[in-house]
């Protein structure tokens, strides 16, 4: 790809939740920070600078996730409105039934190589060989020590 574009994760996660929300009969909720540029939501229902959106396929028409934006068409109080997220303003997606979803933080962004012959590679961070191997072999990782019931925290 020759696109000087960065690449975000977030459009394909979001798309890939949505059809595993579905797929398990669950109904796909987003919040939207409604403050970004570009986001057009029904502002009477904007709380807290977010606003909480059914993505059912009962509730919207035309819906579509894509790199830069997802948008749809639904009625709000019996008014028709189209309505237009940036990806950057998608905030979380989960399923009203239970809360499982993601919260999106502020996820790095990877830009495209910039010359076409790059490509993924491995380098050593330090050089050292650790005591015991082999010159030649493949270190082995030492999994991290597990303390408790894994959690997620939001960093802002």
């Amino acid at each position: 790809m020759s696109s000087s574009r960065p690449y975000s994760s977030r459009p394909y996660l979001a798309r890939a939740l949505y059809q595993w929300l579905l797929d398990n009969d669950l109904t796909p909720y987003i919040v939207v920070d409604a403050e970004q540029p570009g986001v057009e939501v029904p502002r009477q229902f904007v709380q807290n600078g977010q606003i909480v959106l059914n993505l059912s396929p009962g509730a919207v028409r035309d819906l579509f996730i894509e790199s830069e934006a997802l948008g749809f068409s639904a009625r709000f109080g019996g008014v028709p409105m189209q309505v237009m997220v940036p990806t950057s303003a998608l905030v979380a997606i989960y399923a009203r039934e239970n809360g499982v979803g993601m919260v999106f933080g502020h996820e790095p962004v990877l830009a495209p190589a910039e010359t076409p012959e790059s490509g993924p590679g491995l380098t050593s961070v330090d050089g050292e060989v650790d005591a015991g191997e082999e010159e030649g072999e493949a270190p082995q990782a030492e999994a991290p020590p597990r303390k408790g019931k894994p959690s997620l925290r939001v960093i802002k």
